[in-house]
């Protein structure tokens, strides 16, 4: 007997998505799940080539790297994934894009499998778009047999669109793996003799991440305290990073941007403080892998942040330079308060469930929607 199929679908990310999807679909075959994910081509390198081995344990899943790239590719692309829903047991799809063409893909099938939406991200913005969104957030809440939200705010956002009993889903993330003294020499190079204390943020180059907040508060941090140093893991929006750098420039402000990171765990390693100025954020990744790491963290008052610090770090009001290079020194300042909050951060990430927890959690749901569905 054939195993059940599951179908991942994802849209185009490298962050925490990337990486979790990309960790439940090993994880799940590793459990005797026959697994597939469709996905565009940029997701796909986070998962291995395509039928090929995905995740740190090798495990072999089906990745179809076919996600459309325009108004001329939609409908090949949806053809494509309708064929997949219909040969699989059950569909998981994660983000609103992902979320949106998995119920459109699946809408004229006469019988579909349970469809699961995971929401990682709210929806920002304001105006035409921001409506037009919020439809295409009330026709997936609608559409899914079961929709799980990264924060309680998107939980409560769901079921104010009409979700059946939506749910918080956990992100896990496991513990970082102190980096090699390679990586620590490569660090030095880039960034120069070490004068002062080491800020970190990991985070993509977006919008919602507000790194202009960061490079002003940067500059402020500069002015009182000597010889520190910022440095940005991420890539993303070119033009964006353009900006910044500029924003770096006028302001003279210490801030380095790393680009892409294979070796996140050696700069936690070296970092003084963990600094996230976003506009908006889940249950980030960097977050609870800086907290494992026992970095103390500063962070903004956002989404599902709150929960997830709780009180093992110092939150922020978001968009305020001045308020954040304020927790930063108080943390450089205070080493005491500093440890105390790392180390309650560190156990507190310890409690949280393993990404083995969070996979086998997500194949009894399953199991438990395709019962209901028999």
């Amino acid at each position: 007997m054939s195993a059940d199929r599951v179908l991942l679908v994802a849209g185009p990310a490298t962050g925490g998505v990337a990486g979790h999807v990309a960790g439940l679909a090993s994880g799940l075959g590793e459990l005797g799940w026959d697994v597939s994910v469709f996905t565009s081509p940029l997701t796909a390198t986070r998962l291995g080539d395509p039928k090929g081995p995905a995740g740190s344990a090798g495990s072999m899943v089906d990745v179809v790297p076919e996600w459309p790239t325009g108004r001329h590719h939609l409908r090949s692309s949806l053809l494509r994934l309708r064929r997949m829903i219909a040969g699989a047991t059950v569909v998981h799809a994660h983000g609103h894009q992902a979320g949106l063409l998995t119920v459109l893909a699946a809408a004229t099938l006469r019988r579909r499998p349970p469809l699961v939406v995971t929401w990682h991200n709210a929806v920002l913005g304001t105006g035409p778009k921001r409506r037009a969104l919020a439809l295409a957030e009330q026709l997936q809440a609608r559409r899914a047999d079961l929709l799980t939200g990264a924060s309680s705010d998107l939980v409560a956002r769901a079921r104010e669109l009409g979700a059946r009993d939506p749910q918080l889903t956990v992100v896990s993330a496991e513990t970082p793996v102190a980096g090699s003294s390679s990586s620590t020499v490569d660090l030095d190079a880039e960034l120069g003799p070490r004068r002062g204390p080491l800020v970190l943020t990991v985070s993509r180059i977006a919008p919602q991440k507000r790194l202009d907040v960061l490079v002003d508060a940067a500059a402020l941090l500069s002015a009182d305290v000597l010889g520190v140093r910022w440095a940005v893991a991420g890539d993303g929006d070119l033009d964006l990073l353009g900006e910044l750098e500029r924003r770096r420039n006028r302001a003279n402000a210490p801030v380095t941007f790393l680009g892409r990171r294979e070796d996140v765990p050696a700069l936690l390693a070296r970092a003084d403080v963990f600094a996230l100025a976003s506009e908006w954020e889940a249950r980030p990744l960097a977050v609870q892998e800086a907290m494992a790491a026992g970095v103390p963290v500063v962070a903004t008052a956002v989404g599902g942040v709150p929960d997830l610090l709780a009180d093992t770090g110092a939150l922020v009001e978001p968009g305020s330079a001045p308020a954040l290079a304020a927790a930063v020194r108080e943390l450089l300042d205070d080493a005491g308060r500093a440890r105390e909050l790392a180390d309650r951060a560190r156990a507190r990430v310890a409690g949280l469930p393993s990404e083995d927890e969070v996979t086998q959690g997500w194949s009894d749901r399953y199991r438990q929607l395709i019962r209901l569905g028999q």
